[in-house]
Parts: structure tokens; sequence; C-alpha cells
């Protein structure tokens, strides 16, 4: 199959089709299902989370919400993808991690763009950036680059305690969501969303990059002919 078609059928159509889920969602959440449960019971859950706040906490909610800035992310990422790439000497795992984490950024913003949902009704803690607050942009890039990161390490680690600790960078993007909850920036249903957006973006990505039986490579021209050699009756008993 040509590289291109290998692009559009294992890369381009499920992020597209992710991006028209999360725009649907966005809708139901925004529109027809307001009413319903658990989302009558989202505003409550901001109100308690503003009024049990405290100093250490809160300081604590900025540092582990910081963990996901765009800045930060993106030089995790740049720094993940290089040491991955002098390491293994091979471009399938840091190609994997980039698009993983360019893809849910991506699918973000579009969302955002055709989502135009305010954030929870309770003072706020940080700047509210210009964008909606359906999904968590945050959360989904810690999604993104820590659960990408926990499946790259425990594929190549073998001690079962090693895979263990590796999958517990996953608690990263969680501790992240709590703390934006927490900050008073998203409804417990934005986070959720972060969750499905980061987390088919990792699976897109890991399916398309990290599986061995996926051919990324343009047929030789000697491979092709004995490929049209042993197609021709007889040609094996010549």
């Amino acid at each position: 199959m040509p590289i291109a078609m290998q692009v559009l059928k294992r890369v381009l159509l499920p992020i597209a089709a992710l991006l028209a889920f999360m725009i649907g969602l966005g809708v139901l959440l925004t529109r027809e299902a307001t009413h319903l449960w658990p989302l009558t019971v989202e505003d409550s859950a901001n109100r308690y989370l503003a009024g049990h706040r405290t100093e250490t906490v809160s300081d604590v909610s900025h540092l582990v919400s910081g963990i996901a800035d765009t800045p930060r992310i993106i030089g995790v990422t740049a720094v993940a993808a290089l040491v991955l790439a002098l390491t293994l000497r091979r471009v399938r795992e840091p190609l994997f991690l980039c698009l993983a984490v360019t893809a849910q950024a991506l699918v973000f913003y579009f969302t955002t763009v055709a989502i135009d949902r305010p954030r929870p009704d309770v003072p706020r803690m940080d700047e509210s950036p210009p964008t909606s607050s359906f999904p968590s942009g945050h959360t989904s890039a810690a999604v993104a680059l820590y659960l990408g990161l926990a499946v790259l390490l425990a594929m190549l680690v073998r001690r079962t305690w090693l895979k263990a600790l590796c999958w517990a960078l996953v608690l990263i993007p969680a501790g992240v969501a709590l703390a934006r909850m927490y900050r008073g920036m998203h409804h417990p249903s934005d986070v959720v969303a972060a969750f499905v957006n980061g987390g088919v973006c990792v699976y897109v990505m890991s399916r398309a990059f990290l599986d061995r039986h996926v051919p990324w490579r343009r047929p030789s021209a000697e491979a092709g002919g004995a490929t049209r050699l042993a197609l021709r009756p007889g040609a094996a008993a010549r």
C-alpha cells in the first residue's frame, strides 16, 4: 500500500473521526443533555471544590496544573523524542510520541472553535484562555504525552516492576485533571472528554507507528520484481 494511503487510512481518517466525535459530544453536552444526569450535578461538584480550597492544596494544584502548560508539554515532548531517537536509533517511537501530542492539540483546537462552552461559574484561580471550556487542553495534552510515554517505556523494559512503574505515569494526567477542576477552570465532563481525546490519539498513533506488522517503507524494485516473478504461472517450476 502506498505511503500516502497508509497515512490516510491509519492516521488522518481516524483523527478526523475523533474530531467529529468530539464536536458531536460537545454539542450534546452544551445543548441536548444539559438537563440530564450526571451533567445536572456538575455545577455542584465545581462549587464543592471551590468551597473547600485551602492554601496548601491551592499551591499544589498550581504546580500540578503547570505540568501541562503548553511550553512544558512541548519541551518534555521534544526532549523525550530526542532521547528516544538517540537511544533506539530509529524513528518509530519518537514519531509516535510527537504525533500523538500534535494530534490531540489539533483535535482540541478545532473542537474549541466549534464548541463555545462557558467555564464553571465559580471563582477561577487562573486567567481564562480565550478557548472554550470543552475539552480541557491541559488534561488532553498530559494524557497524550504521559500515557504515550507509559506505553513506550512499558514496551521497552522487561521487568514486571519496571512496567508497573512506567504505567504510574498515567497518574500525572489524572492529577492535572483534578487540579484543573479544583482551580475552577473546567467542568468534570471537560476533563473526561480530554481523556478521550488524548487516549484515542495515543491509540491511533500506536497502531500506526508501533505495530511492527505495519510496513511504511516503499517496496524495493528487487522485491517487487521477485514478487511479480513468483506470481507468474509456472515461475516456481523454472
